[in-house]
């Protein structure tokens, strides 16, 4: 009898499934023909596997909704994006780049804001306005000026239920301490590696998914690197949330909302209902893409 369940972990061959129905942990291996047909195994995968005699056999990848290749892992519901107020100092442009690549991959951005106690209370409320903004624009925001206070903590861990979680944003802004917060062992787990990554060699990082609040939360901090290379200049303005809920009033099918008449982007724009540092992160964006196309 064919049993349903979803990797939590994959070491040197062997997989580690979560039995949907038992809530067991099987460990199996991946069929032989697997690798004649190139297929492998992610963390975070949904299978069939057989699990009649000491070690289970995974028969058969379900179909994924998304895949990363850094982590690599599968069928990622949510990314908390962990974004620093100060040392590094907050960059709209990056945290934007950052969000276009997690929308582009069909994941739920959260942001969640770091080392606001360095700031002064000015910087502090100046910094809040813009978060405010992103909220507008469809995000749920971490933003307290005590970063890992307890309540904070409290309402993350419930966006976790139910949902695979992974966590990411620039290095050095504190998501160790965050996953630290939230369950001890992932962040020494992300701790190590990160210590591993610093000395410059290039690890194949195993990939585990740790239950918490009746969620699944990887411990590998994701997206190491940050370009636009997969995504074409018709995809790029459909990864903005705020232009998506306009753009259906444009005259022109497909505006890009740069020099088309009847804009109703740029009439939100004009009015203030769309950020201003958000829509120029978008023109920059779009000429980084188009000069991609040029050179290749």
């Amino acid at each position: 009898m064919d049993r349903t369940g979803r990797i939590i972990k994959s070491i040197s061959g062997f997989y580690d499934v979560v039995d949907d129905e038992s809530e067991e942990i099987i460990r199996t291996r991946a069929r032989g023909n697997f690798r004649k047909r190139k297929i492998k195994p992610l963390v975070g995968d949904k299978v069939t596997f057989d699990a009649t005699g000491d070690l289970g056999y995974i028969l058969e990848i379900l179909p994924r909704e998304n895949s990363l290749v850094r982590p690599p892992i599968a069928n990622i519901d949510q990314a908390i994006v962990v974004t620093s107020a100060a040392e590094p100092n907050f960059s709209s442009n990056l945290l934007d780049k950052i969000l276009v690549n997690i929308e582009h991959n069909g994941i739920e951005p959260l942001i969640y804001l770091t080392k606001s106690d360095l700031l002064t209370d000015d910087k502090y409320l100046e910094l809040q306005k813009v978060l405010k903004g992103y909220q507008a624009a469809g995000y749920q925001i971490f933003d307290d000026q005590d970063s890992y206070n307890e309540e904070q903590i409290g309402r993350l861990e419930a966006t976790f239920t139910n949902k695979v979680t992974v966590f990411t944003g620039q290095s050095g802004a504190g998501k160790s301490t965050l996953l630290n917060h939230i369950d001890k062992e992932l962040g020494l787990a992300t701790a190590a590696i990160s210590q591993v990554l610093n000395r410059g060699k290039h690890t194949t990082r195993q990939v585990s998914l740790f239950n918490i609040a009746d969620g699944l939360v990887a411990d590998t901090p994701g997206f190491s690197s940050i370009d636009l290379m997969e995504i074409t200049p018709e995809e790029l303005p459909t990864l903005f949330p705020e232009f998506l809920e306009y753009s259906g009033e444009c005259q022109f099918r497909g505006c890009r909302h740069v020099n088309e008449p009847n804009c109703k982007v740029k009439e939100e724009l004009d009015e203030g209902n769309i950020m201003h540092s958000r829509y120029d992160d978008y023109l920059y964006f779009l000429n980084e893409i188009n000069s991609y196309k040029k050179r290749y």
